[in-house]
């Protein structure tokens, strides 16, 4: 899934609007899993100007960016660490936690070539889903668009529950990120 939908889904999942605190552990959650691919590949496009074909051909599948990767995407760890935030009653801590198994669990069905190993340290094993969130030869295109769907239902749930401007530009800025990229794809598939 797009890092958009997953903070949207963490939100929508894990947001509290009468505690910042966890709203904003939420939104950390989301996008902590995917962090480390816009760490990787910013430093890789802007500043060693690496060609994108690069960056997301080679880079991507190399032994160690895969290495972090293991790491932000297991659900071994992020399992642990929930654990922990429930021992400890932080609500904070479960908050981030549990919207960073969420990501994980919504990635998991729709990564082919671009897996990762979700159960690292135990094992390196990939799921290899017959299913794409983005390749339109694995279904990308359906994908994408039940993704957009439920993120504009969501967003707009998310809309009345959160009455607060810096919450409702947060999620306007979503909405524009989410649904951007599918509607250019499908305007440039059709000339």
């Amino acid at each position: 899934m797009n890092t958009p939908a997953h903070v949207v889904f963490g939100l929508f999942t894990f947001a509290d609007p009468k505690d910042r605190r966890v709203t904003g552990a939420a939104i950390t959650g989301a996008l902590l899993p995917d962090l480390s691919l816009y760490l990787l590949a910013g430093w890789a496009l802007l500043v060693q100007r690496i060609p994108g074909q690069v960056v997301f051909g080679e880079l991507y599948y190399s032994d160690a960016w895969q290495a972090v990767f293991r790491i932000d995407n297991s659900f071994i760890l992020w399992s642990m660490a929930l654990a922990a935030g429930i021992a400890l009653k932080s609500r904070v801590v479960v908050a981030l936690c549990a919207a960073a198994l969420l990501h994980l669990v919504l990635d998991f069905p729709f990564h082919r070539e671009d897996a990762r190993a979700h159960f690292w340290p135990l094992t390196d094993w990939k799921f290899i889903s017959p299913v794409s969130y983005w390749d339109p030869a694995h279904h990308g295109r359906i994908v994408a668009g039940v993704e957009v769907a439920a993120v504009v239902a969501a967003t707009l749930w998310l809309w009345r529950q959160h009455p607060g401007c810096v919450m409702r530009t947060l999620l306007a800025v979503l909405l524009v990120l989410e649904v951007t990229p599918p509607l250019m794809f499908g305007l440039m598939s059709l000339g």
